[in-house]
């Protein structure tokens, strides 16, 4: 049903958002936004966090964001060996919703600051799988 080819990891087989790894593997950045109180929300989900409605419409994001914090990660779950270190960050969506997600291996961790100006893009792993990094402002 599509959300399957998401993340590392597949978290489940079929879902009503599944239509958000259409869009990453279209290189495009969309939450959901409730119809009901109009709360944007990223990840995608399926029930508003904030009204519990169901009634939602996709939202393109532009994928800027600002740098809130972030951490290294040496000591990994079995299933993200392979990727270690690895940085993962929390980031502040132009638009509102805030992100956590992998900091791209092309982001020199030196260079790393808070409040840097971030992009949310999408990559296909090496599994075949798609999912979003954040890189900094102006990388492709």
């Amino acid at each position: 049903m599509g959300f399957e080819k998401f993340g590392w990891v597949p978290y489940l087989s079929q879902t009503r958002v599944a239509k958000f790894v259409d869009f990453l593997q279209e290189g495009k950045v969309y939450g959901t936004k409730c119809k009901e109180c109009g709360a944007l929300q990223f990840p995608p989900r399926a029930h508003c966090l904030r009204c519990l409605s169901s009634n939602f419409e996709w939202s393109h994001l532009s994928g800027n964001c600002t740098l809130i914090t972030y951490t290294k990660v040496d000591a990994t779950p079995a299933a993200f060996k392979e990727q270690a270190p690895y940085i993962l960050g929390l980031a502040e969506l132009t638009e509102g919703p805030k992100v956590f997600g992998w900091i791209d291996k092309s982001v020199a961790e030196d260079h790393i600051s808070l409040g840097m100006k971030m992009r949310l893009r999408t990559i296909r792993l090496s599994n075949g799988n798609w999912t979003y990094v954040l890189t900094e402002l102006g990388t492709t």
